[in-house]
């Protein structure tokens, strides 16, 4: 296992796009590290990204470091001249905490895994692999998004694959820009009401943590069901984010210790 420093992670990180197997080693006592998912930012979702805008807002100054484990935009595809005519909010709430010396390290989902390299460019952020295992405060966390993890879901896991074949990706840049994303808009819909319907079975989401737990794990944190959690398991925690749809949570490490937190309610 290759163990990097805080201060050698971002050259290490930005040059690999899947697969990201590393680990970041941090002292006890750094700021708190803040964990959120699924917020599902889009065109018409003005309220929703001012409310997740004062959060990131908050944390200036109390956190080292932010990962965003997938699905904070509905939809996201960079062209080479353009990118969504939404979110400013949000980039520029972004560009800050990044300016203020806080390390943001996004972990794609399965609504913006088409992500290339304008965050890293113009935010300073840190794009991951799908899967990603770093070490904070004496604990290891393995994260990752969790798409595809429900047992029943076997035709959303040949979908990915046909998604993220590189000559789909190809044919859908040739679409006209607005074409794209009005098809996208509709299917992310689709998608997210079928995520709602069938992620409630979440056995294969314990048993993916489970056995992470019992490879040396601390924690496993992940996203996409929607349902915050944190969940006992042997000598570790499965951990969920929850979503900024209908909960406003976070998950924030600080002195060793997980918690799970809810914007506007018992904010951390």
């Amino acid at each position: 296992m290759i163990i990097l420093s805080p201060l050698v992670i971002v050259k290490k990180i930005r040059h690999v796009s899947t697969g990201l197997n590393r680990i970041m080693n941090s002292p006890m006592n750094e700021k708190a590290i803040y964990f959120i998912s699924d917020a599902h930012l889009s065109f018409d979702t003005h309220q929703r990204e001012k409310v997740l805008t004062d959060f990131l807002k908050s944390i200036t100054g109390k956190a080292s470091h932010l990962y965003i484990i997938g699905d904070l935009f509905d939809f996201w595809f960079e062209y080479k001249h353009a990118i969504p005519a939404a979110y400013l909010r949000t980039l520029a709430a972004l560009v800050s905490l990044t300016g203020a010396g806080v390390r943001v390290i996004y972990l794609p989902g399965n609504h913006d895994f088409w992500m290339g390299d304008y965050l890293a460019r113009q935010a300073g952020i840190d794009i991951a692999g799908e899967k990603l295992e770093i070490m904070h405060q004496g604990k290891k966390i393995h994260l990752y998004h969790g798409d595809g993890l429900a047992y029943g879901d076997s035709g959303y896991r040949i979908i990915k694959r046909i998604f993220r074949f590189k000559p789909n990706i190809w044919l859908f840049r040739l679409l006209p820009v607005d074409l794209a994303y009005r098809l996208a808009h509709g299917t992310s819909g689709a998608s997210r009401q079928h995520t709602t319907a069938k992620d409630k079975d979440l056995k294969g989401y314990y048993d993916y943590g489970a056995k992470k737990i019992a490879e040396g794990c601390d924690a496993v944190i992940m996203g996409h069901t929607h349902l915050p959690e944190i969940r006992q398991m042997a000598a570790g925690h499965y951990i969920n984010t929850g979503d900024w749809i209908d909960n406003n949570s976070y998950v924030i490490l600080a002195d060793g210790q997980f918690r799970l937190a809810y914007w506007g309610k018992n904010d951390l």
